[in-house]
């Protein structure tokens, strides 16, 4: 802005236009800076409406969560994590590989209910994997057993390799990685697969929010890898690979008591408490994991 100005006075002073052409000349001067205002705000503050902020408080206090949920709100800052992704009522979300419990669906599936649309992205049905078996039912039962907030919930899978086509390209608004990336990892060719499967289902303008557990920059990444904990930079690169733009990120759910170093990984933590009764009480009062919250954008102009 400051070099404009700076530029349009000295055309002013060597050429002396008229008052005309500089007032015309200060008018563009002043529409490009109130553009780019515009976009830094649109990128960088939330978007979520009053509507939806509101309802949220309700469903957060609802009776179809559970006191166990309630109790992790401290460590997961949902209202504020889903707001920095721009949440609406009115929108199509897709959460990838929700937990047995449901966590998010108790959030999410009440709130779009009415107005918009869940979609719970869970394995593929044909694998024969035991845990990915039993965390499907576990889901399963959990919206069967509620469905007064559930009964609109719809279920796809999502899964390499067969099941890469959760919904028709470009549906969906929101999708949610919550945690899951570091699953991914594991196996390369499975993240790119999967961020290039949620990547063709959204639409143009469309939002990714991922969020994972953050590791410390200056240890091997491969080693943190192993112990569920994800290099943030490198996350970033990854997603934008596949065709994302990178639109910022929110300190909303970090942690630096997480010192991330701990045998069983971070697992150690709660609410896995892998060790039972070992050092509970050191690890209860550590808390959660550590993570980055990142907001990534389908191209507007993205045809596919």
């Amino acid at each position: 802005m400051q070099t404009l100005l700076s530029a349009v006075r000295w055309l002013l002073t060597c050429y002396r236009l008229p008052a005309v052409v500089a007032l015309m000349m200060l008018s563009m001067v002043s529409t490009t800076s109130s553009a780019q205002t515009a976009l830094t705000t649109a990128v960088d503050l939330s978007i979520t409406d009053a509507a939806t902020s509101t309802k949220l408080d309700l469903i957060l206090t609802g009776k179809q969560r559970s006191q166990t949920s309630r109790d992790r709100d401290i460590y997961q800052h949902p209202k504020a994590t889903l707001e920095f992704f721009g949440l609406r009522e009115t929108m199509t979300v897709m959460e990838i590989w929700p937990d047995k419990a449901g966590w998010w669906a108790e959030i999410l599936a009440p709130l779009l209910k009415a107005r918009g649309r869940y979609i719970a992205a869970q394995w593929d049905p044909k694998s024969e994997q035991p845990f990915y078996q039993d965390t499907s039912k576990g889901f399963q039962a959990k919206l069967a057993a509620d469905p007064a907030s559930y009964s609109k919930v719809h279920l796809v899978a999502l899964q390499p390799p067969g099941a890469l086509a959760p919904v028709p390209a470009n549906s969906v608004d929101l999708v949610l990685s919550l945690r899951k990336l570091h699953n991914w990892l594991v196996t390369p060719d499975t993240a790119r697969a999967m961020l290039s499967a949620i990547y063709l289902s959204l639409k143009p303008g469309g939002i990714l929010g991922l969020e994972d557990n953050r590791a410390t920059p200056s240890r091997s990444a491969d080693s943190q890898l192993k112990l569920g904990y994800v290099d943030e930079n490198a996350a970033i690169e990854l997603v934008r690979s596949v065709g994302f733009e990178y639109l910022g990120s929110s300190e909303i759910n970090a942690n630096p008591s997480d010192t991330k170093d701990y045998d069983q990984g971070v697992w150690a933590l709660p609410p896995t408490l892998r060790l039972g009764d070992k050092d509970r009480d050191r690890y209860l009062g550590i808390g959660e994991s550590d993570r980055f919250t990142l907001r990534f954008r389908k191209p507007t102009g993205s045809t596919h």
